[in-house]
């Protein structure tokens, strides 16, 4: 079942950005601890008004277990969003960095997708951006975006068999992405 996250998913879902971020996560961390990636991502999860809030996600969960979740959120509040997190992790933290902006406005934009090994290719990825663009398109949005990390092949073609289209490259904290985007009708 497709379901709005609720705080107590935090554990959860932490786990799972950290699947879909793979190095972003330790770099935000500003450390390769996965438990202090843990904390940090299970913090803002179960809070409200920052990108990783269970506001903005929804869960796959069958027998009572999150097993894939997807985050998104309206690119023009992308500054407003990002903020709480990234001055946690600056002054929390340490991390120095400065993320590029990985989505604008007119973007629902898609931050993290994640399904646990053990429940893949059974088609809950496709079901989550289903009901993402359900959702995108209750919120009146008309434009939903996301980044590929270049060579996830994989995970390209899942979007591009969807109907998102390649709209160009992205760098974001020394990676390079693509950026995919998908009109909704």
């Amino acid at each position: 079942m497709i379901r709005p996250a609720q705080p107590t998913d935090a554990p959860a879902i932490a786990r799972l950005i950290i699947l879909a971020m793979g190095k972003l996560a330790a770099k935000f961390a500003n450390n390769s601890n996965e438990q202090i990636q843990l904390d940090l991502f299970e913090r803002f999860v179960a809070l409200t008004g920052n990108q990783y809030s269970y506001t903005n996600i929804l869960v796959c969960d069958e027998a009572d277990e999150v097993c894939g979740m997807i985050m998104a959120y309206d690119g023009a509040k992308l500054d407003e969003l990002r903020s709480p997190f990234l001055q946690y992790t600056t002054t929390q933290l340490g991390f120095t960095g400065q993320p590029e902006d990985e989505t604008q406005p007119g973007e629902y934009y898609i931050d993290c997708l994640a399904v646990n090994p053990g429940h893949q290719g059974k088609g809950i990825a496709k079901r989550l951006i289903n009901a993402l663009f359900k959702r995108a398109a209750e919120l009146n949005h008309q434009t939903v975006g996301l980044l590929v990390s270049k060579g996830n092949d994989k995970a390209k073609k899942l979007y591009t068999d969807l109907g998102f289209e390649v709209k160009g490259d992205k760098a974001l904290l020394g990676g390079v992405h693509e950026h995919l985007q998908y009109r909704l009708n």
